[in-house]
């Protein structure tokens, strides 16, 4: 099972944290805070695989609902075989215990909520390593995760990926009229499969976010080869 932890490095920059001083208490705190967060969090994710057809319309996931409208995404996906689709939450609990942190004060929601910015992005590397080595037995190649929001892909997909995903009843996700998801605490995303390696991808495990998560690394046979 994939290792969750908070990158504090990285929930600090949530914060706005730009090396200001901090007293010992206050980082007594902040540590106390990012340990609740990873207690009360139930990290999990899903995803499937559909083969990628490039339309006049948008890129269509053959064997889905799923119509990816606008330039961005077309480029994110130009020349892929297939392409994943994934889902990933810190689950209602971190939603309930956020609630409380809310009612304890200003500082600890902050606190909390910027842990829990940090610990989706870690079950979201975990998933989009599960794509990669999974892509590498079948012999593919991958790029980088990409969003609804980013570029022009509307964020209008959230409701189709997770009825696609059913993740509804995999993670206890939904999306609001607003194309919002809940828990707040979730990313959706695409993941292009191409037959070669990309340009844009990286040639080393130096720097990548899913290399705690690979086991493509840990077998001495990286994606990159």
């Amino acid at each position: 099972m994939p290792t969750y932890r908070v990158d504090k490095a990285e929930a600090l920059r949530y914060m706005g944290y730009a090396g200001q001083a901090a007293d010992e208490l206050l980082d007594e705190r902040i540590d106390g805070l990012i340990s609740a967060c990873e207690r009360e969090s139930r990290p999990a994710f899903v995803y499937r695989i559909f083969p990628v057809e490039e339309t006049p319309d948008g890129v269509r996931l053959q064997g889905s609902p799923l119509l990816l409208r606008g330039q961005a995404i077309a480029d994110h996906l130009h020349g892929a075989r297939s392409c994943a689709v994934m889902a990933c939450t810190l689950g209602l609990a971190n939603e309930r215990a956020y609630a409380r942190m809310q009612a304890r004060g200003a500082l600890d929601a902050l606190v909390f909520g910027a842990a829990g910015s940090s610990l989706v992005e870690c079950a979201a590397d975990a998933c989009e390593a599960a794509i990669v080595q999974e892509a590498a037995s079948m012999g593919l190649h991958t790029n980088w995760r990409f969003s609804p929001g980013y570029g022009d892909l509307p964020l209008d997909i959230q409701p189709a990926i997770v009825r696609t995903l059913q993740a509804d009843k995999a993670l206890g996700m939904t999306a609001t009229s607003s194309n919002l998801l809940i828990p707040v605490k979730s990313v959706t995303a695409f993941v292009g499969l191409f037959d070669h390696l990309q340009e844009d991808t990286k040639r080393s495990c130096a720097g990548c976010a899913c290399a705690p998560h690979c086991f493509l690394r840990k077998a001495g046979t990286p994606c990159y080869r």
